[in-house]
Formats: structure tokens, sequence, C-alpha cells
């Protein structure tokens, strides 16, 4: 664990890309904590640092300084393949694209998630409650094209925590919904913080969407800003 409890403890964090001649800074010194069993909602405007900072966190790049520790573990002095075995363990992801396999089933999606992991394809029993929760679990034989947006939306969202990671990392999750099954995909997003104690991290564009996480933590230009 993180110090103070922490699952997340961001300290002077930077990302600086290079463009041909002009280095641009995404990150410009962010500090973070975020309690184990959090729901974060993370608002700014496009261009904030807001999906450098889940790129970093869910491992897919390296910060150029500071630390930056999920569950213990600093991914900053990891490799890539030491980025890659976090992202595979302490790490789901939920997209504003459901990134569903159109040819493979709604089950299927998710067992993709645990070969990924290196898992067995056997499901722990809370992960049945899940489906469960999330009203999916008579839909598993279905493909994406016979499914609702909400629904796969839904799928995403079982795929994103069937390995039980230490946070899920939530992309502008409603983006692609209308008003009703963006509120009902949010309500599950709660209710699977509130009842599995799932740590989410969401980022959002929408103020009533970001007032479902406990918190809102707020970017611009690479900054927290209050």
């Amino acid at each position: 664990m993180t110090e103070n409890g922490n699952i997340i403890s961001i300290r002077n964090l930077r990302k600086v890309y290079h463009v041909g001649d002009v280095d641009v800074e995404a990150l410009r010194g962010v500090d973070l904590d975020v309690p184990r069993g959090e729901f974060l909602s993370i608002v700014g405007p496009s261009g904030s640092g807001k999906s450098t900072l889940f790129h970093i966190l869910g491992g897919l790049t390296p910060p150029t300084s500071g630390t930056v520790e999920i569950d213990g573990v600093d991914l900053a002095h990891l490799s890539e393949a030491g980025r890659t075995k976090v992202r595979k363990e302490k790490v789901g992801f939920v997209f504003q694209k459901y990134n569903l396999l159109p040819t493979l089933s709604a089950g299927e999606n998710i067992a993709i998630a645990r070969h990924i992991a290196g898992k067995p394809p056997e499901t722990d029993p809370w992960f049945k409650d899940a489906l469960k929760m999330l009203g999916i679990h008579d839909r598993l034989d279905h493909k994406p094209r016979a499914m609702s947006g909400g629904e796969q939306q839904r799928v995403a969202i079982a795929r994103g925590i069937v390995n039980h990671p230490a946070i899920l990392l939530a992309d502008e999750p409603t983006g692609n919904l209308d008003t009703a099954n963006s509120d009902a995909v949010l309500a599950l997003l709660r209710d699977l913080n509130e009842r599995l104690g799932q740590t989410i991290l969401m980022i959002t564009h929408n103020p009533e969407a970001a007032e479902y996480g406990h918190r809102i933590f707020k970017m611009r230009d690479g900054h927290m800003v209050p």
C-alpha cells in the first residue's frame, strides 16, 4: 500500500512530449493522493493533461519525472515490461468507445481480459454478483451487435473489473451514451464503488457526471487547479 493508506500517491509528476524541436509539457508537477475505495472524478478542458495522467497511471507511458505509486509500486522506476505487468495486475480500463470485439460474445470479450492477465477462465464468486449488479448476467451469449450501447458499456465495465484491479480508470465512459444510459452507467459505477469497494478514477467533461464521484480533481494546463 502507498503512504498513509492511499492506493495512489503522486508527487511532482511531470510529462514532457518532444514534438519535432518543441517540448510540450503535458503535466507540470501534479500531486495527488487517492485513498483506497474512493470514486474520484477528474475534470478539465481538452489539453489539460487528464488523458496523459491516465496513460501514466495505466502504465501506457512513463513519466518524465516524479513518482507514481499504485498499490505500493512506483511506476516511474519500472521498465516497459514492468509497467505492462502492473497494467495487467492492478489496472482496469473503461473507455468512451466500448472496444468490444464484434465477432465474440459478451462473455468471450470478458474472458479475453482473464487470458491476457494470465489468469484461469474461472472467475471468483464475487464477479457473478457483479454481473447481476451490471444487469448483463443473462446477456453473456450475445454479441455486441445484438446489444444496446448501454449494455455494451456494461460489458466493458465487467471486462475492466474481472481481474479485480486495484484501480479502475474510466475515460469518458458515458461519452457515447444518451442521457438515460449515461445515468444508468454512472449509477452502476457508484454501486461498484460502494458495494465492492472498487477504487475508480473517471475522466469526464460532464459536470453532472462528475458529481457521482466522492471528490472532483480539476486540471488545467497540466496543473491541478482549485
